[in-house]
């Protein structure tokens, strides 16, 4: 019978280790998928009618700016699945500080074009004003062809190209601004406890005050409430973050199909820029937004109990609701 040859120390050193790596590179596998005890890593997906588009937390914060920007503006979604579909193509829906030769941006926008300076165009809010300034000068923009209205405004060397993000756009701006309900979700880590912070003189902590301003910004002027100066101390559940100073109503009154596709806007441009902005929930619509762990878990049903008054409002179906820790 022949004699086995026992593996040296080093032999077996190496089949260990490259065992070791077949186990981390299988762990992580499941953890990019979302799968096994791992958390799911922090990002959205957007999914409308079969198709399922996924962004990265920057790309889903430039989206819902875009969608935002169009809301504001009273665009009809279609603009919006243009002007995704050009950032898609020129940047991936990233605020590029470089590109060919001058361009720069979301859109890949030169100053020597006429665009605006460097800084203007690398401000977000300025590139996709300067962008729907352009595209609703194109007749017919709504009727066309996603890659022929995007051609109109950029002139672009592959004027097809912007046709590979149709689809996906499409679906991205159906679920960003409201036509697709509760279609928008992302998976964020808990913002955490912050320390104790005194309301200021809106009634408002610095962390939700910070909320407020940023809708401001991107959706002008909206109705809101929950808040006052020196506080509020009634007309909420018990518990509520409104009692403390950390929670904002937005209000989308009276209730309508137009006013739901606003509500749904603003609360996706909420929960896509909730890492940024440390949101705890997002309201609307009787489905509920958690971050942390549950944030895996999307939009859920939310249920007031048996709170006493009107249900519509219990339910949040007039308002958005955000609070911050």
């Amino acid at each position: 019978m022949p004699t086995r040859r026992r593996r040296s120390g080093p032999a077996r050193a190496a089949v260990v280790l490259l065992a070791c790596l077949a186990v981390a590179a299988g762990v992580f596998a499941l953890y990019d998928r979302g799968v096994g005890p791992l958390p799911d890593p922090e990002g959205c997906r957007a999914s409308v009618g079969g198709v399922v588009v996924d962004l990265s937390t920057e790309q889903a914060e430039n989206a819902t700016t875009i969608v935002a920007v169009g809301v504001r503006r009273g665009l009809p979604a279609r603009a919006a699945s243009i002007a995704l579909a050009t950032a898609y193509q020129e940047s991936k829906l990233r605020n590029l500080d470089h590109g060919d030769r001058d361009s720069l941006g979301l859109f890949q926008q030169r100053p020597s074009q006429g665009w605006g300076t460097a800084a203007q165009i690398q401000d977000p809010y300025y590139a996709v004003n300067k962008f729907y300034d352009a595209l609703v000068k194109v007749d017919g923009y709504q009727t066309m062809r996603i890659t022929e209205a995007a051609q109109e405004v950029q002139r672009s060397g592959f004027p097809e190209a912007y046709e590979d993000h149709a689809a996906d756009s499409r679906a991205l701006a159906s679920a960003l601004s409201g036509y697709s309900r509760a279609r928008f979700s992302c998976v964020v880590d808990d913002p955490g406890s912050a320390a104790s912070q005194a309301p200021g003189r809106n009634g408002l902590t610095p962390r939700a005050d910070r909320v407020r301003r940023d809708l401001r910004k991107a959706f002008g002027a909206l109705p809101l409430g929950g808040y006052d100066a020196g506080g509020v101390s009634t007309g909420h559940m018990k518990g509520s973050a409104h009692y403390e100073g950390r929670a904002i109503d937005v209000f989308v009154r009276p209730i309508s199909a137009a006013h739901k596709r606003t509500g749904w806007a603003i609360a996706s441009y909420l929960v896509a820029h909730a890492s940024r902005l440390e949101i705890d929930h997002v309201i609307f619509d009787k489905r509920i937004w958690t971050a942390g762990a549950r944030s895996e878990q999307g939009w859920r049903d939310y249920d007031p109990g048996n709170a006493p008054g009107d249900r519509r409002i219990l339910e949040h179906r007039d308002h958005v609701h955000v609070d911050v820790p």
